[in-house]
């Protein structure tokens, strides 16, 4: 970026940020009083949206904000925002010169949760910095690390993955009827629905018997039967599924036969 912005007395800025959201859809906003283009993403005018000021340290701790705002844009429903859509989603925010459309991002990072305040709601961030607390070290276990069909698997999720229309659903009980008649390979694995309010949305499966599989997360009361799904095999993490079934034992991130705790407190019994 060559453009330093506010080193003169008049400037032609404006505030924008980009949501992207994990099903996928990217929104852009900013606090310009018209729609801008730039970066490849439409930033709507959204005056009603505020970001809070941006504090950058040098230090590993986390830099936190937040973005707070009434519901009446059109890209930010109630419902989106009860579905859990902006849950984990992504944030950048930054300043844009709204004649030039030169822009630079300030800030990158999360959002960390989302309240409901009034008529309107708070989004609170966390920065990309938090990263930097986790341990990266892997521990050792007698089960996989590795996500089914991720980095370190290897596997390719569209060879075990499959649509299938939904035949019945009990959001009080939390399962799903599908048009397959085994769905035992589906436990421990993932639904994602492909049609209505919940479109783009996953859901971690718990448990499958016959054509019903049991969901984590909760089923919207506005989904009906005859929706789309697709459904990806689970794993249980264990070496003998990883080679039994999988034909996988070469990538298994785990140490099944490495010797537990309790070996370590034995000691020599006389016969």
């Amino acid at each position: 970026m060559s453009r330093v912005f506010f080193a003169g007395e008049l400037e032609t800025a404006a505030s924008w940020w980009r949501i992207f959201r994990r099903d996928g859809v990217t929104l852009g906003f900013t606090t310009h009083d018209r729609d801008l283009w730039f970066g490849g993403v439409l930033h709507r005018a959204a005056p009603g949206l505020l970001p809070s000021a941006i504090r950058l340290t040098a230090g590993f701790e986390d830099d936190p904000g937040d973005v707070e705002g009434a519901l009446s844009h059109d890209s930010i429903s109630e419902a989106d925002l009860a579905r859990g859509r902006y849950d984990g989603a992504r944030i950048e925010s930054g300043i844009v010169d709204w004649e030039t459309l030169e822009c630079a991002t300030l800030y990158s990072g999360s959002i960390a949760s989302v309240s409901r305040e009034a008529a309107g709601f708070k989004a609170a961030l966390s920065c990309d910095k938090a990263r930097l607390a986790e341990d990266s070290i892997p521990l050792a276990s007698p089960s996989c690390r590795a996500r089914f069909c991720g980095p370190g698997c290897g596997l390719n999720p569209a060879a075990f993955e499959t649509r299938t229309p939904v035949l019945a659903l009990d959001p009080d009980a939390g399962t799903v009827t599908v048009g397959i008649a085994d769905t035992s390979p589906y436990r421990y694995g993932i639904l994602r629905w492909l049609d209505g309010p919940s479109t783009g949305l996953e859901s971690a499966i718990l448990d499958a018997n016959g054509n019903v599989l049991t969901l984590a997360q909760r089923i919207d009361a506005d989904l009906s039967a005859g929706l789309r799904v697709r459904l990806r095999e689970g794993c249980d993490k264990t070496i003998a599924t990883c080679a039994a079934r999988f034909g996988n034992a070469a990538n298994f991130r785990g140490e099944p036969f490495l010797p537990g705790n309790d070996m370590l407190a034995q000691y020599p019994v006389a016969r």
